[in-house]
């Protein structure tokens, strides 16, 4: 065997180890992001900017019953359940309760001009790039995350919801 054939069997050789130590990194970190949150959870805090230009922090609800949204305004579900939420954030106001409704995604002026078409007053978050999307390990949408006042998570409700499926949810986590 001459000194190319050896040079060459090397370099395959560790070739053969780099794909298999990149292939072993890969497929953890598929399997470390598989873990989808779950009744019981802490859900992951976030920082989001609002339509309204301002920044809101999931822990400044803390000590509140907290709904969190996932919707876009290409989701028919999504756009159906919106003047239902509306109508809870009225019906609750005086409670220890927000519903922190975060857009996946869009533009400004979609997202803006749907929450005026709509009369929406309740608080709207802007996902950009999707990365709280990411966190939440979201499947599909809408997706609601009901939020106990000690910061667990009491459900998660994939899926559209009815008003009545919004409202029981809401009397549940205040206790009513």
């Amino acid at each position: 065997m001459n000194n190319r054939t050896a040079k060459r069997k090397w370099q395959y050789a560790i070739l053969l180890c780099v794909l298999v130590i990149g292939g072993i990194t890969i497929g953890r970190s598929f399997e470390s992001s598989s873990v989808v949150l779950k009744k019981g959870d802490v859900p992951p805090e976030f920082s989001l900017m609002g339509v309204d230009d301002k920044e809101y922090k999931l822990s400044d609800y803390k000590g509140k019953a907290i709904v969190i949204n996932f919707w876009g305004t290409f989701c028919p579900p999504c756009v159906k359940e919106m003047p239902e939420f509306q109508r809870q954030s009225e019906k609750w106001k005086d409670e220890p309760f927000k519903i922190l409704a975060i857009n996946l995604s869009e533009d400004m002026i979609a997202v803006s001009n749907f929450v005026s078409r709509y009369n929406l007053d309740f608080t709207i978050l802007r996902d950009q790039n999707r990365k709280i999307e990411r966190l939440y390990k979201l499947k599909s949408y809408p997706t609601t995350f009901f939020v106990k006042p000690d910061g667990k998570i009491m459900d998660i409700f994939v899926g559209g919801m009815t008003e009545e499926d919004i409202d029981v949810r809401i009397r549940k986590l205040l206790g009513k």
